[in-house]
C-alpha cells in the first residue's frame, strides 16, 4: 500500500462530513474563540467578586507561617525547615489595586477555564486530522488539562514558597533590608511561578503525540539527552526569576518529565511500528 493510499484511507470520509470553505472555517473558529473568552470572563467575574478571599488565602497564602508547604518540609527535616519572609505590601500607583484585581481575575479565569478552552480548541482542530492522528490524540483534553493543573499546583505549592522565602530574605548587605514591596510585583511573581510551569508540564503530551505518528523516537531523545538538559536549564532560567534555587526547582521536575517522556516514546513508538506493519500486510 502506497503512502498516498494510506493518507486517503486515514482521511475523514468526505461523504460523512461536508467540506467547509475558508470563510466557514473562520466563522467556526470565531465561535470557538467567543465561547473560550466567555468562559474566562465568567470565571473572572466570580474571581473579581471574591477578591478578598482570593488575595487573602491564595495570592498571599505563602505569607502565612502555617502554609501547607512550610509545615510539610519542616516535618521532614530541620534542615529543610523554612518560612515566609517578613514583608509589608503597599501600592504606589493610583488605582493599582483595582487594575491588579482585574489582572488576577483574568489570569485565574484562564487557569480555571483551561480545560474548557483546550476542549474548544480541540473541537476545531479534530475534524482536520487523519484517522491515525485522532487515535493518537485520544484523551488529549483530559491529559493536557491534568498536566496543566498539576504544573500549576507544583508551581504554587513547591516552587513559589521556596522562591518567595529565598528572594524575600535575600540581601546584598546586612545594612540593606526589605521592609515593603509592591503588591503588584509580588503577585506577578506568583503567576510567574505557576502559569509557565503548567505549560511546560505538557511535554509528555507532545512526546506521546509525535511518537504516535512516527515523528519522534526514544533513540533520538536518548541521543540528545545532554542537549535537552542544557535546554531545560535555559528554559528554567527564562521562566523563573534570576536565582539558582528557583531555576533548579523547576529544572529538576522538567528533567524528570523528559525521562518519563523517553519511556512514553518507547511504548508509543512500538505501537506505531506495529500499526504500520499491519497496514503493510
Amino acid at each position: 500500500m502506497s503512502d498516498d493510499q494510506k493518507k486517503i484511507g486515514n482521511k475523514k470520509n468526505s461523504t460523512d462530513e461536508k467540506e467547509m470553505s475558508f470563510l466557514d472555517h473562520l466563522e467556526e473558529l470565531r465561535w470557538h474563540l467567543v465561547r473560550s473568552i466567555a468562559a474566562i470572563f465568567i470565571v473572572g467575574i466570580a474571581t473579581f467578586l471574591a477578591k478578598d478571599f482570593v488575595f487573602t488565602h491564595i495570592i498571599l497564602g505563602h505569607m502565612k507561617p502555617d502554609f501547607w508547604t512550610y509545615g510539610v518540609f519542616c516535618g521532614l527535616s530541620d534542615a529543610l525547615c523554612f518560612g515566609p519572609p517578613s514583608l509589608q505590601f503597599d501600592t504606589k500607583v493610583f488605582a493599582e489595586q483595582f487594575l491588579l484585581s482585574i489582572k488576577v481575575a483574568f489570569l485565574l479565569g484562564f487557569a480555571v477555564a483551561f480545560p474548557y478552552i483546550f476542549w474548544e480548541i480541540w473541537r476545531f482542530i479534530k475534524p482536520g486530522l487523519y484517522k491515525n492522528e485522532k487515535t493518537a490524540a485520544r484523551g488529549i483534553v483530559f491529559y493536557c488539562s491534568l498536566l496543566f493543573l498539576s504544573g500549576i499546583l507544583f508551581g504554587y505549592f513547591i516552587i513559589a514558597p521556596f522562591a518567595i522565602s529565598f528572594l524575600g530574605n535575600y540581601s546584598l548587605s546586612s545594612q540593606i533590608e526589605i521592609q515593603s514591596t509592591s503588591i503588584s510585583s509580588y503577585t506577578n511573581y506568583i503567576f510567574l511561578f505557576c502559569i509557565p510551569t503548567g505549560i511546560v508540564f505538557q511535554l509528555p503530551i507532545f512526546v506521546y503525540f509525535f511518537s504516535r505518528i512516527g515523528l519522534l523516537t526514544p533513540q533520538f531523545m536518548r541521543t540528545y539527552r545532554k542537549h535537552a538538559i542544557i535546554l531545560i536549564l535555559l528554559l528554567a532560567a527564562v521562566i523563573t526569576p534570576p536565582d539558582v534555587v528557583t531555576q533548579f526547582l523547576i529544572g529538576i521536575p522538567l528533567f524528570f518529565l523528559y525521562e518519563v517522556s523517553i519511556y512514553i516514546s518507547k511504548r508509543t513508538n512500538k505501537k506505531y511500528h506495529a500499526d504500520v506493519q499491519v497496514d503493510d500486510d
